[in-house]
């Protein structure tokens, strides 16, 4: 009950009674008023929302963090009766998203949208909802709101930088010997022929052997003999460190700074995922396989591919990803370098100063791998100390290195990664 409600019964409740006291007709008037007052708000209230309908639309369930995101909101009224006021209450978890309104006088058979734009600020999957409308009586006596529920969410992707430079260890041209396995993806190895199944590209029609067997033939490939990029990201939940953060409390404060970046929350996760992620899209670009493994819990692997949809694999995984696992990274690193295939580029980003990482890139090499090590500065994120001297060891070993501390340019340090 709203406090508006309490006064007018109150006031009805006194006029009944001085009515019942005094028998004075201007009680009687006064009792009517308010019990009029009552009915019409209630019935008002009631029809408030009858034939309210809305809906909400965006141009893609995907983005990237430190982008802008464009929402329309469309609210129709379906029925002659005029709306004068419609509050309308975005409750989706998107952080500072700046969807909620209000709306004045919508007429009858009559409809308003607007349209509303977030400064993305946070990876993850957010719901578009569920949205609420609350209207009601212009005393507010009788206040009634309809749920929306969300039928839609967003993915936003984890920040990236623009890599241009970075190293490519001796051994990874393409050539060597035929790995024998096919694969579903065009390579520049043709391992033969098969007949059309519903569903194969038609570039990949073998045009001389369909007009040879008047059937549709098309090529069948091998794996590319060219070495895989596997990127091994720390996700142990016991090595990561963060500094006190307070997001921006509105939107407003970062919509408009178009020019700038969004600045990375202070955590190793963080850091290491935007690193996972800009690398990946480098390599991609340039036509190479990206495999991924983290340890969240037990080990999550990405197998190797170089296809359109790879980019968007990787990051919607990165996206989702918390670090709370306890598997150390060096057993992750132990436990798959035996599947990978020699002259692989291994890259290795952690910020774990412990001793058996050291063993683990020496593991590595010995495999026939070739790795690459970004050190997140554990000490710099309010963290323990030691990555200089981690760092030291790693680069004893002929190995490219890069240590990462906060603060630092992400795009500038990836591309002099080995300089």
């Amino acid at each position: 009950m709203t406090t508006s409600l309490r006064v007018v019964i109150g006031l009805l409740g006194l006029s009944l009674l001085a009515l019942a006291i005094t028998g004075s007709p201007i009680y009687t008037r006064l009792s009517y008023l308010w019990g009029l007052l009552l009915a019409v708000s209630y019935v008002w209230s009631r029809i408030s929302l009858e034939g309210v309908e809305l809906s909400r639309d965006h141009r893609s369930r995907r983005a990237q963090m430190g982008s802008i995101f464009e929402e329309r909101f469309e609210i129709q009224n379906t029925s002659r009766v005029p709306r004068l006021w419609l509050e309308i209450r975005d409750q989706s978890s998107l952080p500072n998203s700046m969807g909620s309104q209000v709306l004045t006088l919508i007429g009858g058979r009559q409809g308003r949208s607007y349209i509303s734009r977030t400064r993305l600020i946070q990876r993850g999957i957010f719901p578009m909802g569920p949205t609420t409308i609350r209207s009601g009586d212009p005393f507010g006596l009788f206040p009634v709101s309809r749920q929306f529920p969300a039928v839609e969410a967003l993915m936003v992707y984890p920040l990236m930088v623009d890599v241009r430079v970075f190293p490519n260890p001796p051994g990874l041209m393409t050539g060597g010997e035929a790995q024998r396995q096919r694969t579903p993806q065009a390579t520049t190895n043709a391992a033969g022929v098969r007949e059309y199944v519903v569903g194969d590209p038609l570039n990949r029609i073998h045009w001389v052997s369909t007009a040879r067997r008047n059937q549709l033939i098309v090529k069948e490939f091998e794996l590319d003999p060219q070495s895989d990029i596997w990127i091994f990201l720390d996700a142990d939940g016991t090595v990561q460190s963060s500094l006190p953060y307070q997001a921006p409390s509105t939107a407003a404060e970062v919509l408009w700074k178009s020019k700038e970046r969004v600045e990375l929350p202070p955590s190793t996760e963080e850091y290491g995922v935007s690193i996972a992620a800009s690398i990946s899209r480098y390599y991609l670009r340039k036509g190479r396989a990206v495999g991924l493994v983290f340890n969240t819990g037990a080990p999550t692997v990405l197998p190797p591919d170089r296809d359109a949809r790879q980019l968007d694999k990787i990051l919607e995984a990165l996206a989702l990803l918390r670090a709370g696992g306890e598997m150390e990274f060096s057993a992750l690193v132990t436990g798959q370098a035996q599947y990978l295939v020699r002259g692989s580029t291994v890259i290795l980003i952690t910020s774990s100063m412990r001793e058996r990482v050291v063993g683990g890139v020496d593991l590595i090499q010995r495999r026939g791998l070739r790795p690459i090590v970004l050190l997140l500065d554990a000490g710099t994120f309010g963290g323990p100390p030691g990555a200089e001297a981690t760092e030291i060891a790693i680069k004893a070993m002929n190995v490219p290195t890069r240590r990462i501390e906060y603060g630092d340019d992400l795009e500038t340090v990836l591309n002099h990664v080995g300089r």
